[in-house]
């Protein structure tokens, strides 16, 4: 039988646990130590989601990893609970709850914020078992008598009780982890994470509620941490109270950052490198205390020559030797084949509810917005008819950006209601904007570099087929209905098919700005802002890019911000015209061209025609 692609990994992997027993001891490995990396190994899979695929560097990971441990221990040993398994998966669900009430505190701040924070929380964690909760922890001594799982099946009776049959149980247990990691990486809110990793401002924009799926890897991490912590208490027989301490969170870091993040598999390999590397410096060269000191040695050299870690220099060592030979010559993806945007259906705009399909589709009314002493915009009633094409202009500092910013919700105004489609949305999140239709294309691109085209178009497509916030983590990301053909078309009227399946990064600038419009035609946009689209473009790509704008303007509402008037003049039916935060004056593009109050705003009183 054929095996498919997408299980060749859980193969390989089910066929290296087989034969690690085999292999690993004439390496040097002692079987409690591949116990012990088993362990660690699931642990690091919570966290690789958590840190590799969202992004976010937790240290309050030994917090779950003691909580799930102690609470299955407790059971096992203080209350009388016979069921092991039942125990440690109770722990696990006990971790989870507790990461996400933990979740909604730490998510409160970002970068480095969040990183402290989650240091406090494991210190905090730590005293309390010590302390507060000590006749329930056993505190320094921690909950000995722990017993080994055992499991009936009529005709015979399973027994863990030696290192051997412990790693059997381990083993499978880690394969399970391993398989629903990569079911939860594969699937929709996997691509969300990886949006969030790279760029969480444009995930947002893009019609995703960010901190829920922040939430949601956090408590996926915890549950992860407290699984494999109560699988510790069950491989010792013991429970111990280091599992609380600081220094646990730092190896976890250590390992995944050394086994390659954002790879599953890294914490698993920089588990195998760590444990390794100290019973050697320990038990074999003999160096006592100074181990820590040689180990930091070689962790500062593993990641300063191995930035993205060993499996991480694997895939690319892989990546080269299988993509010698089919490398594009120096220059070919300098430019995209010629194309007609005409020719390509048009994507009309999604119907959302019971919307009207005339009339004015935005209205702003008294819009201002102060920083300050600073006035950026003052008093601006702007109104968008359906169908319109609507140009703003104005020099420097006018305050375009801002007003921008404003209407798709990224800036709350200082005063005055934005109205999109009958809706009042005045202080709603850009998120939520997105959803009901209403995004905008930026003036410095906001891509997701790490991730090829496709993935870029799918994480777009899917705040448009999926909503705001979804938890369909064991869901096949290609099974959603109607996204592979919302980005296929979506590539084709950017003229980017033949680069679906390239890195963002290796583009050229004229492909990422395309990208860029991209992104935001496929949310399926009733109105579509774009903020300086021609922006740093040669004059070929202007011309190619103008054409692609007259071809997504054909049944969309569009409201376009450029400085090269020609072109937004070609574009438009009519033009507003801002100076120092104001309306300075809106009209036909042929009017604007001879107004004289817009000539002195540009040009400082020299009448005449502007060119």
């Amino acid at each position: 039988m054929r095996i498919t692609r997408p299980y060749l990994i859980e193969l390989i992997t089910a066929l290296a646990l087989i034969l690690a027993p085999f292999v690993l001891p004439h390496l040097g490995f002692s079987p409690s130590t591949i116990n012990r990396i088993l362990i660690w190994g699931l642990f690091g899979l919570g966290f690789d989601i958590l840190f590799g695929y969202t992004g976010l560097l937790s240290f309050g990971q030994s917090a779950f990893y003691g909580t799930g441990g102690m609470f299955a221990a407790y059971l096992l040993t203080e209350a009388g609970f016979d069921h092991v398994m039942v125990a440690i998966i109770l722990g696990a669900v006990v971790a989870g709850v507790v990461g996400y009430f933990i979740g909604l505190i730490a998510l409160r701040r970002t970068g480095i914020y969040f990183a402290m924070i989650t240091v406090a929380i494991a210190e905090v964690f730590f005293f309390v078992e010590f302390n507060p909760l000590s006749a329930f922890t056993g505190g320094e001594n921690g909950l000995p008598g722990v017993p080994t799982p055992t499991f009936n099946l009529g005709f015979t009776v399973l027994k863990f009780n030696t290192d051997w049959s412990m790693y059997g149980f381990l083993a499978f247990w880690y394969f399970v982890g391993i398989v629903i990691a990569l079911r939860i990486v594969r699937s929709p809110v996997g691509a969300i994470l990886s949006a969030i990793r790279d760029n969480p401002r444009r995930a947002e924009a893009l019609g995703h509620n960010i901190h829920g799926y922040k939430l949601t890897a956090f408590v996926v991490a915890a549950i992860y941490a407290g699984f494999a912590g109560g699988l510790l208490g069950v491989m010792q027989g013991f429970m111990p109270p280091d599992a609380f301490m600081f220094d646990t969170s730092g190896q976890l870091v250590m390992q995944t950052a050394i086994g390659g993040a954002g790879t599953l598999f890294g914490p698993l390999l920089g588990a195998t490198v760590w444990l390794y590397l100290s019973d050697f410096f320990q038990n074999t060269l003999h160096l006592g205390a100074t181990w820590k000191l040689v180990l930091g040695i070689v962790f500062v050299l593993l990641v300063c020559f191995l930035r993205r870690g060993i499996v991480g220099a694997m895939v690319d060592l892989y990546a080269l030797a299988a993509g010698g030979g089919n490398e594009e010559p120096a220059g070919a993806s300098a430019g995209s084949p010629p194309f007609d945007p005409a020719a390509i259906e048009p994507m009309p705009p999604r119907r959302r509810g019971d919307a009207p399909a005339s009339g004015p589709i935005l209205r702003a009314q008294g819009l201002s917005k102060r920083y300050g002493g600073i006035v950026a915009n003052s008093d601006i009633d702007f109104t968008v008819d359906h169908g319109e094409i609507r140009g703003i202009i104005g020099p420097n500092g006018a305050g375009k950006s801002t007003f921008f910013k404003m209407l798709t919700c990224e800036v709350a105004p200082t005063s005055g209601q934005i109205t999109f489609e009958g809706r009042d949305i005045t202080g709603m999140d850009v998120s939520a904007v997105c959803q009901l239709g209403l995004t905008k294309s930026y003036q410095i691109n906001q891509l997701f570099d790490r991730l090829t085209v496709r993935r870029n178009l799918t994480i777009a497509a899917l705040g448009e087929t999926r909503g705001r916030f979804r938890l369909d983590l064991f869901k096949n990301l290609h099974g959603v209905p109607g996204l592979d053909e919302q980005v296929e078309r979506t590539a084709a009227l950017v003229n980017l098919t033949a680069r679906l399946d390239r890195p963002v990064s290796e583009l050229p600038y004229g492909e990422k700005r395309r990208l860029e419009i991209g992104l935001a035609l496929a949310t399926s946009p009733s109105l579509l802002l774009l903020d300086e689209p021609l922006a740093g473009m040669s004059p070929r790509e202007r011309v190619e890019t103008v054409a692609l704008l007259k071809s997504i303007a054909r049944g969309r509402t569009m409201i376009i911000i450029d400085h090269d008037m020609d072109s937004l003049f070609e574009l438009v039916g009519k033009v507003t015209v801002l100076q120092e935060g104001r309306v300075l004056v809106e009209g036909m593009p042929a009017e604007i061209r001879t107004n004289a109050k817009v000539q002195e705003a540009y040009l400082g009183g020299v009448h005449g025609e502007m060119a």
